[in-house]
């Protein structure tokens, strides 16, 4: 590991002044993805800005019934706090399933959606990865890529979105507030996470020395009646092969207002929209969500090792949708 420089900020605008100074520096806040990258010498900070004590880690009920939370606050919290579970089951579920008990409790919620890919070629310093060394070639294209993405690829990276509550919060249209050298803004989450296109090293439209300060999700009804399931290939805190966020409202037997998002099998947490165009209107039923399921992976790019992922992910989305309307038919 190469040496580099540590301080602990004590307000937002301090640690803005401090990274935005200096090229290689970064925000420290839980570290559990971070340090480890630090530790494979894939990521060469000169600087690591500590924002553990920045009071940026209240979760706060608002008055349209949405919630507001702070970037630091830790990943267990979130998934316990009451309003929550009661009106957003889907990112509660997401957050336990999302790591083991210890990482929870480090993790901050603004680090998880801005963790880098589980992609084996990225953490290998000496393969050929362009979000590690733009133009220099993705070693996973005729690789080993069973995990990797069949949707929003493109011929300079396949790597999958590892976050799992990032999932839940792209179907809920979740807001990601920031601070930075410009000010304050807010960014949609459809426009927070980028496809990697022809610069897969860009992941976030975040500016250098731009801080998370908060994820704001809205008031939505149809949430209270959400799911995620998570299907991967051992039950203990592994990465998803494929994943649904999914929340339904179901008015005389036809489906009236519907949100699914996927993990695990796009570049991105992927909105499901064209499953969800097709969703309404329709009965709820196995036949609906089945078609819709197809027509939205009909999109994908599937590479040999990870053929499967198509079927797995329709499969995941009907199967979530049967378990929110089971007893609606």
């Amino acid at each position: 590991m190469r040496p580099f420089s540590y301080v602990r900020a004590a307000d937002a605008g301090t640690a803005i002044a401090l990274v935005r100074e200096r090229p290689d520096s970064a925000f420290l806040a839980g570290g559990t993805t971070e340090v480890d990258l630090v530790r494979q010498d894939v990521l060469r900070p000169g600087l690591l800005v500590d924002i553990n004590d920045l009071p940026l880690d209240l979760i706060e009920d608002l008055p349209d019934g949405g919630l507001r939370i702070g970037a630091l606050a830790r990943m267990s919290d979130v998934a316990r706090a009451p309003g929550v579970i009661e009106r957003f089951p889907v990112i509660s579920q997401a957050l336990v399933l999302g790591a083991s008990a210890q990482l929870r409790n480090m993790a901050s919620m603004g680090g998880n959606l801005c963790q880098r890919v589980r992609c084996s070629y990225f953490r290998d310093p000496a393969s050929a990865c362009n979000k590690r060394d733009p133009g220099s070639g993705c070693s996973a294209l005729d690789g080993v890529n069973r995990g990797h993405a069949i949707l929003g690829t493109s011929d300079h990276c396949i790597a999958t979105h590892p976050s799992d509550v990032a999932v839940p919060l792209t179907a809920l249209d979740a807001v990601v507030h920031t601070s930075g050298p410009g000010g304050e803004r807010a960014i949609g989450v459809d426009d927070f996470f980028l496809l990697p296109g022809d610069t897969p090293q860009r992941e976030h439209p975040l500016e250098h020395g731009e801080l998370i300060t908060a994820i704001e999700v809205p008031g939505v009804p149809v949430a209270r009646r959400s799911v995620y399931l998570k299907f991967r290939d051992r039950q203990s805190y592994e990465f998803a092969l494929a994943s649904v966020a999914a929340a339904v409202r179901i008015q005389d037997g036809t489906v009236a207002e519907v949100r699914l998002a996927l993990g695990g099998v796009g570049t991105r947490p992927w909105r499901a929209r064209r499953a969800e165009a097709a969703l309404l209107g329709q009965a709820a039923s196995a036949a609906s969500f089945a078609e819709a399921a197809r027509q939205e992976l009909a999109a994908a790019t599937p590479h040999p090792m990870n053929a499967f992922k198509v079927e797995l992910a329709q499969r995941a989305i009907v199967r979530a949708l049967t378990t929110l309307t089971d007893g609606d038919r």
